[in-house]
């Protein structure tokens, strides 16, 4: 059968970029194989999710792309899809657990139990739950549930051990030895993560869980609580882990760790969509640069490594830079026109009469762009009447002992070229300085500040080709003698 893959954030903060790489790779792995990506919000911590963090992970979800085929807003035919309106469903799943025998009501209260800890702890030894309810006999257990004692519901590990196989790590087994009766439904009638996760994926038929391995504990738990439910245990593949540039695992210490900063800082989604499948992932070969459509096409669990993977912000700087560069000129504007409007730079022409030429201008631009809004500052030259100048750019160029004669001469001839097509405009500018007894860059710098206000700019004579030559002259005028 096609894959049923599942991504399900817990909203208790924004979605982290090691969440989004574990999304990415269930839903290129869906997508890959015709199967189907399903979003789930795991919402039972009550006290730190938030309506917000749900908001914020939607919204990072949909601007990387990572649209989801049953899900919030979606549905779907296993709706609902946040655990705090599925939570009849587990505790009809652990009263089935108690009825057959897996599992067991526990009495035993919270401070008794910390106290057996913290006894364990101070003569040196671990603890382990010791199964005190266990043995309560069936005439105890009905005083109790009459008598509407507080209890939690534990999962009775058999003995033995566990094993399961890995996608990426192979043969994993676990002694059960080491597993306590865990607790899978809390007294407050909330499940455990354990419960939770077990119930949902066996409804949702999910058929491989692609995870971080940080969740490797938990699988031998899960797929016991599988083998109790006479259940299918799906495919695991846990994930490597994310680190920091110091081999740590990755979080604020480390700069911007949530995707709706890097969408704010002006990230590409593609540029982060193929950054993130690149961290723990190979598609083998030497290309790193991908579309989308691409990651599909050549995505396989086989390709993920063991080995974690480190997060580096120059080459996400990188990936950002080459994604700009694959953009047409007018998908570019379209996106940037929000971010132009709100400088003051726009023009309604830009997708009419003026199409060609800003097209022109920002194929111009772009390779200087590490971030898609660098983009904006730069057409101001283009488009705004006036320039705001660098003032220690114009010291160093402009407010120079025989420059504004030099540039006076350069006006003339600037005035009477038939046009500034580059080739022909730089030929004709290297002329004047040979007669004037100048270096050409005297000119060159003296003109790019002038007409850019900026001591840096792309090749100069297609930027005076591009600002025309009203416009040109009209700066030169105002520093020429």
């Amino acid at each position: 059968m096609p894959p049923r893959v599942r991504f399900a954030p817990s909203p208790t903060g924004y979605l982290h970029v090691g969440g989004a790489r574990t999304a990415l790779f269930n839903w290129l792995y869906a997508r890959r194989h015709g199967g189907t990506f399903i979003l789930r919000i795991e919402d039972t911590d009550v006290e730190r999710s938030s309506a917000d963090m749900i908001s914020g992970i939607l919204s990072s979800m949909t601007w990387l792309g990572l649209t989801w085929d049953e899900g919030p807003g979606v549905g779907g035919p296993h709706a609902p899809y946040f655990q705090t309106e599925r939570l009849d469903k587990y505790r009809a799943a652990a009263a089935r657990l108690v009825e057959s025998g897996a599992a067991y009501y526990c009495y035993c209260r919270p401070e008794d139990l910390a106290a057996k800890r913290a006894a364990a702890e101070a003569a040196g030894s671990a603890w382990m739950y010791d199964r005190t309810c266990v043995v309560l006999s069936p005439e105890e257990v009905a005083a109790r549930e009459g008598a509407r004692e507080p209890r939690a519901v534990r999962f009775f590990v058999p003995a033995g051990g566990t094993t399961f196989t890995d996608l990426v790590r192979g043969h994993i087994a676990f002694a059960r030895e080491h597993i306590e009766d865990f607790v899978i439904l809390r007294s407050d009638g909330y499940p455990t993560y354990h419960l939770s996760v077990v119930v949902d994926d066996v409804e949702m038929e999910i058929t491989q869980v692609v995870r971080g391995d940080d969740h490797i504990s938990n699988t031998p738990k899960q797929v016991l609580l599988y083998e109790a439910m006479g259940a299918t245990i799906p495919d695991f593949a846990h994930v490597p882990l994310i680190l920091g540039p110091d081999k740590k695992r990755l979080s604020k210490r480390h700069g911007a760790t949530s995707v709706g900063e890097y969408e704010t800082q002006d990230y590409l989604p593609e540029a982060m969509i193929n950054f993130l499948a690149l961290l723990g992932w190979s598609p083998g070969g030497n290309q790193e640069v991908f579309s989308r459509e691409e990651l599909v096409e050549r995505f396989t669990l086989d390709g993920i490594s063991g080995g974690n993977a480190v997060f580096n912000s120059e080459k996400l700087d990188w990936f950002n830079q080459q994604h700009i560069m694959r953009l047409p000129a007018d998908d570019i504007l379209r996106r940037l026109t929000p971010a132009i409007t709100a400088a003051g730079l726009w023009r309604d022409s830009f997708f009419t009469t003026d199409a060609d030429w800003i097209g022109k201008v920002i194929e111009l631009l772009k390779p200087r762009a590490r971030k898609l809004g660098d983009i904006v500052p730069a057409l101001a030259p283009f488009v705004a009447d006036i320039v705001v100048y660098d003032e220690a750019a114009v010291t160093k160029h402009l407010k120079v002992a025989g420059v504004a004669a030099h540039l006076s001469a350069w006006l003339q001839v600037v005035e009477g070229l038939p046009s500034l097509e580059p080739a022909a405009t730089e030929a004709a500018l290297r002329v004047l300085a040979a007669a004037r007894g100048i270096k050409p860059g005297v000119l060159i710098h003296a003109t790019r500040v002038a007409v850019v206000g900026q001591s840096v700019s792309p090749g100069l004579f297609e930027v005076l080709d591009l600002v025309g030559r009203d416009r040109v002259a009209e700066r030169l005028r105002a520093y020429a003698s």
